[in-house]
């Protein structure tokens, strides 16, 4: 790698770390409301929802292409992302009495 380009890539590398601290600031806001979220489910079995789950899928696809950003990679990193928060509303899950 030419020199000049290895200032590039260092550059960009340091934009990415910008753009990671704002997704963990996003990422602690949706956390907030995942948690408000689980204190008003009653029963384990409202965890999860399809339905809502094919909607959100479906609007990101849409939302994609319309900024021309790659399906596959936003809609792999959805539902990783709606499945971890899934897992963490099983784990925290208190029954209701």
């Amino acid at each position: 790698m030419s020199p000049n380009n290895k200032k590039k890539l260092i550059v960009l590398r340091r934009k990415l770390d910008l753009l990671d601290n704002q997704l963990i600031n996003i990422l602690k806001k949706r956390f907030n409301i995942v948690q408000n979220v689980l204190k008003l489910k009653e029963k384990k079995s409202e965890i999860i929802d399809r339905k809502r789950i094919n909607i959100i899928l479906s609007n990101i696809k849409k939302k994609s292409k319309k900024n021309k950003i790659d399906t596959k990679i936003t809609v792999k990193v959805w539902k990783s992302m709606i499945n971890a928060f899934i897992e963490y509303e099983f784990r925290n899950f208190k029954k209701k009495k």
